[in-house]
């Protein structure tokens, strides 16, 4: 069950069509909403986020492979140079 409030003017309009198409008020935005979710292109998640995938790379295809041993790397870096200043 959805509630839902509009404006006199398109609550007049769907009034109005309903009656030309001799359907109630109810399939007549029931039968609205079901096309405009079929024009709706359905997208996978890789879909949505193609174009930002790899955007940033870092140029190394084994980052999951050695993600401990970069990390550490960067940790003692960080370290090495508050260290020395």
């Amino acid at each position: 069950m959805i509630t839902l409030r509009l404006d006199s003017k398109l609550e007049q309009s769907i009034d109005n069509t309903a009656k030309y198409l001799g359907v109630t008020k109810s399939e007549l935005i029931r039968r609205s909403i079901q096309e405009y979710l079929n024009k709706i292109p359905n997208q996978t998640p890789w879909d949505l986020g193609k174009d930002l995938f790899g955007k940033y790379s870092s140029g190394s295809k084994d980052l999951s492979a050695k993600r401990k041993k970069i990390l550490k790397r960067k940790i003692r870096a960080k370290s090495n140079e508050k260290n020395t200043h």
